[in-house]
């Protein structure tokens, strides 16, 4: 089974929520890229989540928030714009905080989901991953994967490790 088919099966996507909203973007010219857990998917050994988490450029953000709800189910929460659909267990993750929209401008082009999509650099994914480990209003299980996400990267990018602050690195041991 190729990597897209096995990821629609998981997701239960029979409303093509994926492929509508990638199409909506580049309809729209709306600028962004894949952070979270599939950008590290892209990076490393992928592992299955139903999140698909993104940044979208600062200039483009306040034009995609108008314009989401005419075609999706968009819920609104502290630090992102949810995008889903009934016929569908995919979570689409708009990152509102700014920090994230900086990672778009310096993207690079990776095959994830069987696509090839725009991907936060490693080092930008990296960052993000420490942000939301640190997060206290994130659930604990969520900042837990966080962490687990963090190892994987500087496992196989251990030139990074730097770059995690030692209160991390030592919840990793």
């Amino acid at each position: 089974m190729h990597a897209r088919s096995f990821w629609k099966a998981v997701t239960v996507d029979r409303s093509d929520l994926l492929d509508r909203f990638l199409s909506f973007l580049q309809e729209h010219e709306i600028r962004y890229c894949l952070v979270g857990g599939q950008a590290v998917n892209a990076y490393v050994e992928p592992v299955v989540s139903l999140d698909l988490d993104l940044a979208v450029a600062a200039g483009d953000l306040d034009r995609l928030q108008s314009m989401l709800p005419r075609e999706f189910h968009v819920q609104r929460f502290s630090h992102s714009l949810n995008v889903t659909d009934q016929e569908s267990a995919l979570r689409i993750q708009i990152q509102t905080d700014p920090r994230y929209a900086e990672f778009v401008e310096s993207a690079e082009t990776h095959e994830v989901l069987g696509l090839r999509v725009p991907v936060a650099r490693v080092g930008d994914v990296l960052r993000g991953k420490v942000w939301a480990a640190e997060d206290p209003s994130r659930r604990g299980s969520k900042r837990q994967k966080d962490l687990a996400d963090i190892a994987r990267l500087i496992e196989r990018f251990p030139d990074l490790r730097d770059q995690v602050p030692t209160a991390i690195l030592e919840r990793l041991l």
